[in-house]
């Protein structure tokens, strides 16, 4: 399976701002910032510093305020009068970087549907530094899930664990996705996730490791 060697413009947008720093937000921020939208969504309005931090479990007044203030500065919150209670999110689709999960869908025997309240952080899964996008071209992954023309998600590194599935170049010539396997003999083999095909056994010094799958994206409409 070959792999397209160049990133889709949104993940090299995405990349480039994580790599600058824009809109990132610590890990702290982004709870007072959850907590703040799913306190609107069921409440009307937004919360007070007090409710705030009891519900992120921060117990300084003084702190909380710092991280409402750092998220107006960043943009993602805007207070249009007086008073904590008129905080309103600033957020739209390009903004936004979660997803409401609203329960579990059954693969297998069907289950009772349950609605949740949460929120998936797809910044938090996807992003990362010396993170990238390749879009894969082939059937060799298929019986690992990973089918033509999806989007996977790679982490640069130049080197991986037995049976990780990685980004591998041969003879700095091709790049292939496949499982990895160290052999005696300072050998390589790259295994296929379809029975169709058979391994690929190279010497180490014609294999280089430019990357380990992390996620995977795929569309339907």
């Amino acid at each position: 399976m070959k792999v397209l060697k160049k990133f889709t413009t949104i993940a090299m947008e995405h990349y480039e701002n994580f790599k600058e720093g824009k809109h990132m937000l610590t890990t702290q921020q982004k709870k007072v910032q959850d907590f703040i939208r799913a306190f609107i969504q069921r409440h009307g309005h937004s919360p007070s510093l007090r409710e705030i931090g009891e519900g992120v479990d921060i117990q300084s007044r003084g702190a909380v305020h710092r991280h409402v203030q750092n998220l107006i500065d960043h943009g993602v919150l805007k207070r249009p009068r007086s008073g904590w209670r008129t905080l309103e999110l600033v957020e739209t689709a390009e903004a936004s970087n979660s997803l409401p999960l609203l329960g579990k869908i059954a693969a297998g025997r069907p289950i009772e549907a349950i609605p949740g309240h949460d929120e998936i952080n797809l910044a938090e899964m996807l992003l990362g530094e010396e993170r990238y996008v390749l879009q894969v071209e082939g059937d060799s992954m298929i019986d690992a899930g990973i089918l033509d023309a999806d989007l996977v998600v790679i982490q640069r590194t130049d080197t991986a664990d037995d049976g990780e599935i990685v980004v591998a170049l041969i003879d700095n010539e091709e790049a292939t996705l496949k499982r990895l396997f160290h052999l005696s003999g300072r050998r390589i083999k790259l295994v296929a996730e379809n029975r169709n095909l058979a391994p690929l056994i190279y010497p180490a010094d014609r294999v280089r490791i430019q990357g380990v799958l992390t996620g995977q994206l795929r569309t339907y409409r």
